[in-house]
């Protein structure tokens, strides 16, 4: 009853030291692969919510990014709505963010030739997105980076300084480090193929960090703007073995982590860089001691100064999706709590987007899959709740 009770009431008027956890599907379980949520907060309150969904990924030609909204105070999301389609053409890993103009962005790729190396980012903005149904778009256009030269310096750079023991090699198959630095001098291999996944960091200087990774180097790249999108430029890359999906975090002397999903090799685990020059130049790749799956994760830092991830906390699959909480900057996680979790290949919860509100309640999306059937799912939580795991 008590629970009950707390549904009925707006998310704003619970106190932040009561431990609260709410959790919801935004639309009714279907059969459409539905996948790399991302949430964002309207000035006026309201949440934006968007994902892909379709008959695949990659792959199917009728993936578009679908998004919905909930209404500040209310509790049940409106209907889907389409954000954006290129028809014929995959359109995936949608982000959402709010500039300092207060314009929002949705940037997300469109796949083409079916291949993620091959994909093509796209941006569109709007400043007229309170409305109900989806943003009214003024402008849409490509996001274009041009890595320059020096790209190919700081691959060979890191791959020396992580000296990687290949695990196997034969003259006809090159080792994986000798294809990657060979890619890595190709002007056109550079150019194409950076995705979007997870939100942008904000400096308070205003820059602009939009995390990016490239499938065909399993690289993570930064976009930098310091004019509030007018133009971008790109960072030098983060380079590893099977490093993806950068999520950006701000310590307090200024320098940045960036966390990131691991494909390479056995131990899986969350790898990161960091960056001591406001995200132009990034250290060489390293394990944590943090399980990764070879799956998207999120880091935030908190009003209170904590810093908050949400990821899959196994090795072995995306059914498992949990809440650390650091107090110390990242160099231990004395907090963590289950958002989700079943059997091993019962049911998947993955690629959380999340964000804390102006209310103090942290908010979550992720995919959500069981039975053949899949949504994305929200949950709302607040920094006492993770505190108080059992």
């Amino acid at each position: 009853m008590k629970i009950y009770l707390l549904l009925l009431l707006p998310f704003c008027a619970l106190q932040a030291e009561q431990p609260f956890f709410f959790e919801q599907n935004i639309f009714p379980l279907q059969d459409k692969h539905v996948h790399a949520s991302s949430i964002v907060q309207c000035p006026n309150g309201d949440l934006l919510a968007c994902w892909f969904h379709g008959s695949g990924e990659r792959t199917a030609d009728d993936v578009q990014v679908q998004g919905a909204r909930l209404r500040r105070g209310q509790k049940v999301w409106s209907p889907v709505f389409l954000m954006a389609d290129t028809p014929g053409f995959p359109d995936c890993n949608p982000v959402l963010f709010i500039d300092g103009r207060r314009r929002l962005w949705l940037v997300w790729v469109t796949v083409l030739d079916n291949q993620w190396h091959r994909s093509l980012l796209k941006y569109r903005l709007s400043s007229d997105f309170h409305n109900d149904g989806p943003p009214r778009w003024q402008w849409q256009d490509v996001l274009l980076i041009k890595p320059g030269d020096e790209f190919a310096v700081v691959a060979d750079s890191a791959f020396d300084a992580l000296n990687h023991a290949e695990p196997q090699w034969a003259e006809y198959a090159p080792p994986y480090e000798k294809l990657l630095r060979e890619a890595s001098r190709d002007s056109f291999k550079r150019l194409l193929g950076w995705m979007s996944r997870t939100h942008p960091l904000t400096l308070p200087n205003g820059r602009i960090l939009l995390p990016l990774y490239s499938d065909g180097f399993n690289f993570g790249l930064i976009a930098i703007s310091d004019d509030d999108g007018e133009h971008w430029r790109p960072s030098a890359p983060i380079v590893g073995f099977g490093c993806s999906q950068p999520t950006l975090v701000l310590r307090r002397d200024g320098s940045l982590i960036a966390y990131l999903r691991d494909d390479g090799d056995p131990p899986k685990r969350v790898q990161f860089s960091a960056s001591m020059d406001h995200g132009l130049t990034w250290s060489a790749a390293r394990d944590t001691d943090i399980p990764n799956p070879g799956s998207s994760l999120e880091v935030l830092r908190l009003s209170s100064g904590g810093w908050l991830m949400i990821y899959n906390d196994t090795e072995d699959g995306r059914h498992s999706l949990t809440a650390a909480l650091s107090d110390d900057e990242g160099k231990s996680w004395q907090w963590r709590r289950s958002i989700a979790r079943s059997a091993v290949n019962s049911k998947s919860y993955a690629y959380p987007s999340v964000i804390q509100s102006a209310e103090g309640l942290i908010q979550v999306t992720f995919s959500y899959a069981a039975d053949s059937e899949e949504t994305i799912r929200h949950v709302v939580f607040n920094e006492a709740w993770v505190r108080a795991a059992p």
